[in-house]
Formats: structure tokens, C-alpha cells, sequence
């Protein structure tokens, strides 16, 4: 069973005015699920979003796209447009990397494997939690005792 997609919430915006107006892209924000899923999303985000630009929006208009969304706000003088899109996260340069399984070593020719020894219980809730006086302190503080704190 493989695991379900990562989807990253892709947010492309109009920013400044004039000879300065220029787009920037941003990832608001990741979904796990099925495409569907981000899809809703982003489309809750879409709808309450609220750029900067214009400074007095005359029209709204949001449309759907193949791969997300379109909001077109008109001002006095130009218009300034948003893209919404949803798109499958393949790989993260910033993301954690599960730590590589340690290799089990391979029994020698003409040895019988060592029998796996089982874990010990857990220990009783009672034994795992500090005991605590009548305000919620812990009765013995859980440094005392601590032999690399001297």
C-alpha cells in the first residue's frame, strides 16, 4: 500500500504597481490526501483571499482552471490577477530524511540464527509518571539524582 500524495498549495500573485508590478509564487501551505481533497483547499483559500493589490477593487472574479484557480480583481486602473494551483510534491530539499535502517548482519554458513529475545513489558503507567503533591508539582524533581549534572 503506498502512501497517500503530498500536494503543495501554490499561490502566484501580482505585486507592485506600474513598470514595477511583477508576479511572485509562494507554497502556502501542504495537503496529504488525494488531489480532490487539495483541490477543496484550496479552494476555501481562494475564496477568502484577499490581495493587496488593488487598493479599491471595482470586480472580483474567481474562476476554476484545470489545476486550480484564477482571481481576477479589477481596480480603477489595471487589473491584478492571483493563480491558485494545486500541484503534486515530488521532492523536498527541505524536508526530513528518515534515518536509513542499520543492516542486520547475515548469520554465518552452518549457524543456526540466535533466537530473538522479547521486549520486556512496559512498564506500569504508575511507574512512568512522577508522583505529584496536592498543587500538580512533581514530589521528587527530576534532576535530583542526575549524575551527569555535577
Amino acid at each position: 500500500m503506498s502512501a497517500a500524495p503530498t500536494w503543495g498549495l501554490v499561490v502566484e500573485t501580482t505585486l507592485g504597481t506600474g513598470e514595477r508590478k511583477h508576479t511572485e509564487a509562494q507554497v502556502v501551505a501542504h495537503v496529504t490526501g488525494s488531489r480532490e481533497e487539495a483541490l477543496a483547499e484550496l479552494e476555501r483559500r481562494a475564496r477568502s483571499y484577499s490581495p493587496t493589490h488593488p487598493l479599491s477593487p471595482r470586480r472580483r472574479r474567481l474562476l476554476r482552471v484545470g489545476d486550480g484557480f484564477l482571481l481576477v480583481v479589477d481596480g480603477a486602473w489595471q487589473s491584478f490577477v492571483t493563480r491558485f494551483t494545486v500541484a503534486e510534491l515530488l521532492t523536498d530539499s527541505a524536508a526530513p530524511q528518515a534515518p536509513e535502517p542499520e543492516p542486520v548482519p547475515e548469520p554465518e554458513a552452518g549457524t543456526a540464527p540466535e533466537p530473538v529475545a522479547e521486549a520486556a513489558p512496559p512498564a506500569p503507567a504508575a511507574a512512568r509518571e512522577p508522583e505529584l503533591d496536592a498543587d500538580g508539582v512533581p514530589v521528587r524533581p527530576a534532576w535530583l539524582g542526575r549524575r551527569d549534572l555535577s
